[in-house]
């Protein structure tokens, strides 16, 4: 009788055996398709971004994307199968953006993370639950967050090489050093660190309190972070982490990098907060007979408050404000004296005058320089286009409508052309004044925190004794931090009441921007 421990261990040997060519054919496949996708890396991507133009005609990467279902580790707990899944996830991003690509933003393709799956390992994901619900269940490696990618400028940039098991636990070192070193990644100034929302959002996976943050952060980080210095979050950069993109906060070092873009709609849970303040002076004759004698100055000054909020990439809700205040004055007199007390009721005037929502809306995916934004004002106050003898006019008496639309594009790193084409509906049910006017702005960026533009507009009207006016301007804007953008413009204005009084017409123009 053969004894039964023997019976065992001629039981075991024979089911090693057995499953032995399927676990070697099982790797050797997977590692086939991994070096198949290295190869595919090395071609499309550099610097961290991915030419997304020519991966979409690559069919190799959809050869991959296919083999997913078929590959299925031996061990899934092993390093092995680590390497593989992190791959996995990574293609899958680059192909669901590639194939929808020209686009500006993956939040830009509808179910991209939530709803469109997948097949991997003979079972179906979508990124999102395939990242969360699987990786790193599996492997909970905060390490992950630095070499998992999602198609943004935002989150660290990705690899020209795919992970590989026997370098694997160096490589997600290398990444995650590469990451927290990066001053773009982890901003240091004044006393406070500046984080990426990816901290915020995962802070348990780093220790959860803020100075749990710090101290994984020094882990890695050659210059340790003092634990006395106070953290926030800079909003994240959904932008396409293409080659062609320009700017972003992670890597991008072209010249406008970090460049409001006024086209552009504010991300997710972003609030954007802008001041512009507007003074307009015109001098004309007074005395048709001289026109030599120019004697008479009408000035406006107009502070437009308004705050808008990210419902998601495409889509922004806000509010606007709007203060004034007029004088008619003689001359010699000067356009701030707007500014002082307007205790003449028959000359000048002062306060808000609307209020109203205010909409931006990127409505096409592929065309990202695009969009339009859309203010309902709603007049407040009572005779505000009052008369000639008892009130000057501050503003209509009835609403008003103004509908922009953008667009932007980039001419290499350097420069940009902006168009703005408005409708603009004034005193509604009254007089019902519709005006269009035409911008153009040609941009130059000579560094990556400064912007200098030219500017020509022109307004025409269909309506009977009101003519058009037409301006041409230079500006500035200056970037004081990711946050805070101050713009300066100067324009010379002109109409033909304008002109046929022999006089002239300037605004001067302050902005102030806040992103929260």
């Amino acid at each position: 009788m053969v004894p039964k421990t023997n019976k065992m261990k001629n039981l075991k040997t024979l089911f090693i055996l057995f499953l032995l060519p399927a676990f070697l054919s099982a790797q050797a496949s997977i590692e086939k398709w991994t070096a198949d996708y290295d190869k595919l890396l090395k071609t499309h991507v550099t610097d961290g971004r991915i030419d997304y133009a020519s991966i979409k005609g690559d069919t190799q990467m959809g050869s991959l994307v296919t083999q997913l279902d078929q590959l299925k580790p031996s061990d899934p707990n092993s390093q092995f199968a680590k390497a593989f899944y992190i791959n996995a996830y990574n293609l899958l991003v680059i192909y669901s953006a590639a194939t929808n690509y020209p686009v500006g933003s993956v939040q830009e393709v509808s179910g991209f993370f939530e709803r469109n799956k997948y097949s991997i390992s003979g079972k179906k994901y979508t990124l999102n639950g395939f990242e969360k619900d699987f990786v790193f269940k599996k492997f909970p490696d905060p390490r992950l967050h630095f070499v998992l990618v999602c198609g943004a400028l935002g989150c660290p940039p990705i690899t020209d090489f795919a992970y590989q098991t026997d370098q694997l636990e160096a490589q997600l070192d290398a990444q995650t050093k590469l990451a927290l070193d990066d001053p773009n990644f982890i901003r240091v100034a004044n006393g406070k660190i500046s984080l990426s929302q990816i901290f915020k959002w995962y802070s348990t996976d780093f220790g959860g309190g803020k100075k749990e943050i710090v101290k994984y952060l020094n882990k890695y980080r050659s210059n340790a972070l003092p634990s006395t210095f106070g953290i926030d979050y800079y909003p994240y950069d959904w932008s396409l982490n293409d080659t062609k993109t320009v700017g972003g906060s992670v890597g991008g070092q072209s010249a406008n990098a970090f460049r409001y873009v006024t086209s552009a709609t504010i991300p997710k849970g972003q609030i954007e907060l802008k001041i512009f303040n507007n003074l307009f002076s015109q001098k004309t004759a007074s005395d048709v007979e001289n026109l030599d004698n120019v004697d008479s100055r009408s000035t406006f000054y107009t502070a437009s408050f308004s705050a808008l909020y990210g419902i998601n990439q495409r889509f922004n809700l806000g509010v606007d404000l709007k203060y004034r205040r007029t004088l008619n004055s003689g001359i010699p007199s000067s356009a701030l004296d707007v500014f002082k007390s307007l205790d003449n009721p028959t000359t000048g005037r002062t306060g808000i005058t609307g209020i109203g929502p205010r909409i931006r809306w990127a409505p096409f995916p592929k065309f990202s320089g695009f969009s339009l934004q859309s203010t309902f004002t709603f007049a407040i106050g009572d005779n505000l286009e009052g008369t000639d003898i008892e009130k000057p006019f501050i503003d209509w008496d009835e609403n008003i409508w103004w509908t922009q639309f953008f667009f932007d594009k980039s001419i290499g790193s350097k420069f940009s052309f902006f168009a703005e084409v408005d409708v603009t509906w004034e005193d509604i049910g009254d007089f019902n004044k519709l005006t269009f006017p035409v911008t153009t702005i040609f941009s130059y960026f000579p560094d990556k925190k400064v912007t200098l533009y030219a500017l020509a507009g022109y307004a025409p009207t269909i309506n009977p004794g009101f003519d058009y006016f037409h301006q041409v301007g230079l500006g500035t804007k200056y970037q004081v931090t990711r946050r805070f953008e101050i713009e300066l413009l100067y324009t010379s204005f002109q109409t033909q009441f304008v002109k046929s009084r022999n006089g002239s017409a300037n605004t001067f123009n302050l902005g102030l921007r806040y992103s929260l």
